[in-house]
């Protein structure tokens, strides 16, 4: 008897914090984090736009089929900046082999070395996740080539997403 009273004591205590704070259990418990800015699909058309060339836009790369805000590195990204070809675009590859050929400014990882891959993790890691927030994915992430749904697209492997995110 003496623990159930201990326990009801310890919810009581906890609902009354809740209440005193201005929130109750449920909002606490369920209440996703805000997000700085929606996550959305990017065409690549649509990311485009966002090359660096116009001084009012942000700028967005993709790496990994993930986009990331590099505005406030725009000393590398912007107009004239040493690694603006990778702006606007999906620059895996190129980010793989730390190249700035325009044939090495894609998606594609096909081919690539083992040492490349590890590269790329690493500064996917260790730059891209680390310094810049995600604002979206690109389509051919999520989507195929027709349009239909990426079988292996899972959103709980994505870099933004819990679980708790969700309810």
């Amino acid at each position: 008897m003496a623990g159930g009273f201990a326990a009801a004591l310890v919810l009581l205590a906890s609902a009354l914090l809740g209440f005193r704070e201005g929130r109750t259990e449920q909002e606490l418990r369920f209440k996703p984090a805000p997000r700085q800015r929606p996550v959305r699909l990017f065409t690549e058309s649509e990311l485009a736009r966002y090359g660096g060339q116009q001084e009012d836009q942000p700028i967005y790369i993709a790496v990994k089929g993930v986009v990331f805000d590099v505005t406030s590195g725009k000393e590398f990204y912007a107009k004239g900046a040493p690694y603006n070809a990778l702006a606007g675009k999906d620059s895996t590859r190129g980010i793989a082999k730390m190249s700035l050929d325009p044939v090495d400014l894609t998606h594609d990882t096909v081919g690539l070395t083992e040492e490349e891959l590890q590269s790329l993790e690493e500064t996917f890691q260790n730059v891209y996740k680390a310094k810049y927030p995600i604002v979206g994915y690109t389509a051919q992430r999520i989507l195929n080539e027709d349009g239909s749904p990426n079988p292996n697209f899972k959103p709980e492997d994505q870099p933004h997403f819990t679980i708790k995110d969700e309810f």
